[in-house]
């Protein structure tokens, strides 16, 4: 086990061997990295002992955040990058910026409500979705992201391979699954049946957010299998646009969680 020599008065060169050695033991990569910078701005600005050790342990927190938040991005398997920021809510003039916005906060996933986008091809659907999962794994949420036919032929496997229990159950543990995507293909009646268990493990515990175009309200084997899912949907009092209000309407509008 290695141990420490307390010495008074160690040189500079000393200090900081010592310093990048404890920071190595203790696993902190960020104050190992910043400290000669942070040292030299203390001495600078004439910090106290207090506010350096704070300078130092606030940005080792904020990285280790920072780091958290990268690694539950990468683990909901976004296919591509979409941010709230990106999106161009002028070519969109019908989608209410307040309703996108108060849904980046979040509350709907902390509260377990479900949420639905619906609307044609090139309406924003899925890089909303994206963008709204992103901004829940950001916020500390475990996310996953998956196409709605990806989804079903990874359940009718797992049922073929006898783990279908499992495979549900690890769908249901996450605070927020995002299903792109619903409605582009029509579903079999065992595929329906196999998304309809996952979104019954979910109700009324955690999030499901569920983009789809018109055929979400045509089909009548993927109406049936949402029907419970999506009969909490409130929809925003904006314009009529391609966006549809639960299942089944065809008017338009963008749907929130009911908050």
């Amino acid at each position: 086990m290695t141990t420490f020599k307390r010495h008074r008065g160690l040189t500079e060169q000393a200090a900081d061997a010592a310093v990048d050695q404890a920071c190595r033991m203790l696993r902190l990569p960020t104050i190992r990295a910043q400290f000669p910078e942070l040292a030299e701005a203390a001495a600078r600005d004439q910090m106290s002992y207090r506010g350096f050790l704070a300078e130092l342990l606030m940005a080792e927190c904020d990285d280790r955040a920072r780091r958290r938040s990268e690694r539950r991005i990468k683990a909901a398997q976004f296919p591509r990058e979409k941010s709230l920021r990106a999106f161009d809510f002028e070519a969109n003039p019908s989608v209410d910026p307040a309703v996108i916005h108060t849904l980046a906060t979040c509350e709907w996933v902390k509260k377990g409500l479900p949420l639905c986008l619906i609307g044609d091809s090139g309406t924003g659907k899925s890089h909303l979705l994206i963008a709204l999962g992103t901004e829940a794994a950001m916020a500390g949420y475990r996310v996953r992201y998956t196409l709605a036919t990806k989804l079903v032929n990874e359940l009718v496997e797992a049922a073929d391979e006898k783990v279908l229990t499992k495979t549900i159950a690890r769908y249901g543990r996450v605070d927020l699954l995002c299903i792109d995507e619903l409605g582009y293909m029509e579903l079999d009646r065992r595929g329906a049946e196999l998304l309809f268990q996952v979104l019954t493990e979910r109700e009324e515990k955690n999030s499901v957010a569920i983009a789809s175009n018109e055929s979400f309200s045509k089909a009548h084997m993927i109406r049936r299998t949402c029907a419970r899912c999506c009969r909490n949907f409130t929809g925003s009092t904006g314009g009529r646009h391609r966006y549809g209000h639960g299942v089944g309407n065809q008017r338009g509008q963008l749907l929130r969680p009911a908050v």
